[in-house]
């Protein structure tokens, strides 16, 4: 049987919490590159979607071929 002293027990807390968010940290950046991907992703499938468009299409629908950037940048 092994005896730890409240030491040795506080020192492995610790470490585990220091375990605990630094996979906190890991994971965040990784959602939060994602994230980034995504959205990129979408404003560059809305600007080709849009960029297709004759000049009468969008002006059916209230844009301009000058507005499909900052449209698809629009959330």
């Amino acid at each position: 049987m092994a005896v730890y002293d409240n030491n040795t027990q506080y020192q492995a807390g610790v470490i585990a919490s220091l375990i605990s968010r630094s996979a906190l940290v890991v994971a965040n950046t990784f959602l939060s590159l994602r994230d980034a991907i995504v959205n990129w992703n979408t404003t560059r499938v809305t600007r080709n979607e849009l960029s297709r468009l004759s000049a009468r299409e969008l002006e059916d629908i209230g844009l301009c071929r000058a507005d499909i950037a900052k449209v698809a940048r629009m959330r």
